[in-house]
């Protein structure tokens, strides 16, 4: 049986050296600080929760695989949020297609028909200043943080989410 270990109250430098131990308790913790935060980005990105759940799965093996390349230059939860978006973008490669909505317009509330605008907008618009976009204003990164997990100057991040914002505004004012 393996001992219990509570990395709640640990510094995030023990929690790496567990990591890097092959400790189960210490992916554990991290799964629990970081999984809904991830599941969230790999969802905005791939618009689909099965597929943002497998996205997740499959970047915490590969942080498993991989913890001893971990340099510390950011937090680890900006690390792995980093391997999830490298997960998503991976499988939007493969995939190739585009999931349209099938929404009969009478079915449609004032909300939900401004949601799927939005939605059809943001798939619209540049990849990257799309990535910038969800990652700041959906999920609350920060410009460094987004800067590291895109590995990009943090004046990159910051123009792209201004680029965003304008591509939106646009499209968005074109179908008024």
């Amino acid at each position: 049986m393996l001992p219990t270990v509570n990395f709640d109250k640990e510094s995030e430098r023990d929690l790496v050296t567990a990591c890097r131990q092959r400790e189960v308790a210490a992916f554990e913790t991290l799964y629990r600080r970081h999984g809904a935060r991830l599941k969230s980005v790999a969802y905005h990105l791939l618009r689909n929760r099965p597929d943002a759940e497998d996205a997740v799965q499959e970047a915490f093996l590969n942080a498993y695989r991989s913890v001893h390349g971990f340099r510390g230059e950011s937090t680890i939860g900006t690390w792995l949020c980093r391997i999830v978006v490298n997960v998503c973008n991976d499988k939007l490669r493969k995939d190739q297609k585009e999931v349209q909505l099938a929404v009969e317009p009478e079915s449609v509330s004032p909300n939900r028909a401004l949601r799927i605008t939005l939605e059809d907008a943001l798939q619209r618009i540049h990849p990257k200043h799309r990535m910038v976009f969800l990652l700041f204003e959906a999920e609350g990164y920060t410009h460094s943080e987004i800067a590291s997990i895109l590995d990009i100057p943090e004046g990159t991040s910051k123009g792209w989410l201004a680029d965003a914002k304008q591509e939106l505004k646009r499209m968005l004012g074109a179908r008024k």
